[in-house]
């Protein structure tokens, strides 16, 4: 497969494009507003423990407190006193992981749960593994980590991990051999996948530079008062170098002469073996148009997604899930309706795992295929998806269908959907894709007016709308504000306000600038 990474580096932003045969799967976007801060590390201050739901809120300086859920929390979390200067005693574990950080699963065992050690007012680091969402803040993790190239450093563990994906057991024991060798007393990590077959010394100067990193950290936490950062990760850019180039990316591509040299230098340091794979990109049409990036940009903020056969799919996201719609078109190459339905479905779960991982879709999704009536065939289809979604990084469990043709999964959701990263809400319809009907609204200003003039309400009011509703509210002789005016033996003076919404208003007192709206509201 050919997989290719392509910057694009603009006066304001950075845009990331991983390609996959040409398609896009992932887009990243680095700005001075869009900073990333998974993978950062807090010196944090419990405000508030809520065992009902088994969580605490970590006040980490930010305007919401962080979400720290029990399962999050590290049994041993006392062994944090460790970073003031005493010794921590955590178990010994070699089980086999490669996500940097690692993300913590969920104990669903009822039958037993290990107490939580945790009261408000208590100091404790934290690492940020979800970016905010909607209404919700950052969540974060006891278990800290710290990535680099080859490794990752779990300060408060002992355990030493091995990717799945290094196969060869010579390899894997090599790479343990080299890391106990060094590794301090109380420190545990894991071996990452690009760590096979690596020079032991590039190993070495990796594993050398996470614990002087971690020192850092100790001497700093020392002198700060929480809420505090101790550690910040490194850039959108360089962590997708970082944790994405592989041997399976055939080449980095990127139009900026000053980030070209510095992901160039840096590789040079940690992976030269790579380093020939960045070329500097020198056209003079924009990168992302040469590559045909920004069409599927465009597309994947579409709620209608066309697929080759005619077919095509309908992506709607809320609050509490994605659902997928699965529409066959004109799609008929068969007699059969039933193999008709079959290949549909199965070129729909290729689209689907790819606008998933493009559109950085997390939470619940549920998907509506086209009806298959046999059970083999709606096995073959779950293996299918099973098999597409191998491509994801993030976490992700697919239920086999239902009897009304539905597939749940749920995927990891750590960062904003693309949705969210590159638009804001309406400001006429506040996100909602619709606004309220002329009559309605000219119902709740009267229904205002009548409850105002009905309590002993001022005949002088001022009254502040929407540029686009003053015109409708004043055009005509006898206008709609005047007939109310009449009606309710009221002088009202209208005034514009850009800001409000079409489906708002304000009411002031007709001498002051006190507003009155809500007083009589609903």
């Amino acid at each position: 497969m050919k997989k290719e990474i392509l910057i694009n580096s603009t006066s304001y932003e950075v845009r990331i494009a991983i390609t996959e045969e040409g398609k896009l799967v992932e887009l990243f976007y680095e700005s001075p507003d869009l900073s990333r801060n998974v993978g950062d590390l807090y010196w944090g201050k419990v405000a508030k423990v809520m065992p009902g739901i088994r969580a605490a809120f970590i006040n980490l300086g930010f305007p919401q407190d962080a979400f720290l859920h029990f399962s999050d929390i590290d049994t041993s979390i006392d062994d944090y006193s460790s970073i003031l200067g005493d010794d921590s005693d955590v178990d010994d574990d070699d089980d086999d992981d490669d996500a940097p950080p690692p993300t913590p699963q969920r104990n669903h065992s009822k039958s037993y749960r290990a107490p939580i050690n945790i009261e408000r007012g208590q100091d404790i680091i934290v690492q940020i593994i979800k970016e905010p969402v909607g209404n919700k803040g950052v969540r974060v993790t006891s278990k800290v980590s710290l990535p680099g190239r080859y490794l990752v450093l779990l300060p408060f563990n002992r355990r030493i991990g091995v990717s799945k994906k290094i196969y060869n057991y010579k390899e894997r024991r090599r790479l343990k051999q080299i890391v106990r060798s060094i590794l301090p007393e109380g420190f545990g990590l894991i071996i990452r996948t690009v760590a096979s077959g690596q020079d032991e010394n590039l190993v070495r100067d990796d594993l050398n530079k996470l614990i002087a990193t971690w020192k850092e950290m100790e001497s700093k936490a020392k002198t700060l008062t929480p809420p505090a950062i101790l550690y910040k990760d490194v850039s959108t850019t360089n962590s997708v170098v970082r944790d994405l180039f592989r041997d399976d990316v055939t080449k980095v591509l990127i139009d900026s002469k000053k980030l070209y040299k510095e992901i160039k230098a840096n590789l040079e340091l940690t992976s030269p073996e790579f380093a020939d794979k960045v070329e500097l990109y020198t056209g003079n049409a924009p990168i992302f148009d040469v590559y045909n990036i920004e069409k599927q940009i465009e597309e994947s903020l579409n709620k209608k997604v066309w697929l080759k056969n005619s077919g095509y799919i309908i992506i709607e996201t809320t609050e509490a899930m994605t659902v997928v719609d699965v529409n066959s078109g004109k799609y008929a190459k068969s007699k059969d309706q039933e193999l008709n339905s079959l290949k549909i479905n199965f070129e729909t779960a290729k689209e689907i795992a790819r606008q998933l991982r493009l559109r950085d879709i997390g939470g619940i999704i549920v998907v509506d295929f086209i009806d298959l009536y046999e059970d083999s065939n709606k096995r073959k289809l779950h293996e299918e998806i099973k098999k597409e979604f191998r491509k994801d990084r993030a976490k992700i469990t697919v239920l086999p269908m239902t009897e009304f043709g539905l597939v749940q999964i749920t995927r990891q959701r750590i960062r904003q959907n693309i949705m969210h990263r590159v638009s804001d809400s309406c400001p006429m319809c506040i996100g909602t894709g619709r606004v309220q009907s002329k009559m309605a609204y000219i119902t709740e200003i009267e229904t205002w007016l009548q409850r105002f003039r009905g309590g002993g309400g001022d005949m002088f009011l001022r009254m502040r709308v929407n540029p686009l509703i003053k015109h409708y509210l004043t055009s005509g002789i006898i206008n709609k504000i005047l007939k109310l005016c009449l009606k309710y033996r009221t002088v009202i003076k209208l005034e514009v306000d850009e800001q409000l919404p079409l489906s708002e208003f304000r009411f002031l007192t007709g001498k002051g600038n006190t507003d009155i709206t809500d007083e009589y509201g609903n």
